[in-house]
């Protein structure tokens, strides 16, 4: 087990670690395995890539974000060119059905809204958006709207998990309920938890996943 101060200096090595934000002035602190983020930053991917590189140190449970984005004056835009370069990387991604996902922009605060048959379809529309210069936030509001029609198969999904080099011994449990797969356990880090929700959402015909494990390395004062 780590304590308080063990983890958030390992948190603030990881930070600084990444290309982007070696220089950024980001504030880190830790209670109880959950790591608060503070400071300022130029860019919404800034701001994203400190809270993945947080997410993925083993021994972190949670990870609060309250960093905030300020711009130059000559890199703010307006809504409206905002919303011209979101609906232009859609274009450019496959991944992103046309014309499915509704945009909307307010203070250079992007909501996704819609509905695709898959989660990785969700993903894909955020990330192909992340890098565009002006954005301050995204909230992701986009529905999985599978064909129900297609069984959920669970012996899928635990062959998966047990492919992965990171979840392979944990023991997991899954249970599918129609096309709500649950998945229960513990596991050593919030990337693993993620990791494993990932996995699931991956499967045909699942339209929601209740990832319920329990990250069990627990921060000591």
């Amino acid at each position: 087990m780590k304590t308080n101060e063990e983890l958030q200096r390992n948190v603030q090595d990881a930070i600084k670690w990444e290309r982007l934000l070696n220089a950024a002035e980001i504030g880190v602190t830790v209670k109880d395995g959950i790591v608060t983020l503070t400071g300022v930053v130029d860019s919404y991917l800034k701001k994203l890539e400190a809270e993945v590189a947080s997410r993925n140190v083993a021994g972190v449970r949670a990870v609060i974000e309250k960093i905030e984005v300020q711009f130059c004056n000559s890199e703010g835009k307006s809504d409206a060119e905002l919303a011209t370069d979101i609906l232009n990387a859609f274009k450019n991604c496959q991944d992103v059905p046309n014309d499915i996902v509704k945009v909307k922009v307010e203070a250079s605060w992007v909501t996704l809204e819609g509905e695709v048959q898959w989660n990785y379809q969700k993903i894909a529309a955020q990330v192909a958006i992340s890098k565009i210069l002006g954005l301050k936030g995204i909230s992701n509001y986009i529905n999985i709207k599978a064909d129900t029609t297609n069984q959920v198969e669970k012996l899928e999904i635990e062959n998966a998990i047990k492919r992965n080099w990171s979840l392979a011994d944990k023991g997991i449990l899954l249970s599918v309920i129609g096309n709500v797969v649950t998945i229960t356990g513990m596991v050593d880090s919030l990337y693993e938890k993620e990791e494993a929700g990932r996995i699931a959402w991956n499967a045909k015909g699942v339209i929601d996943v209740e990832n319920n494990l329990i990250v069990d390395d627990f921060t000591r004062q």
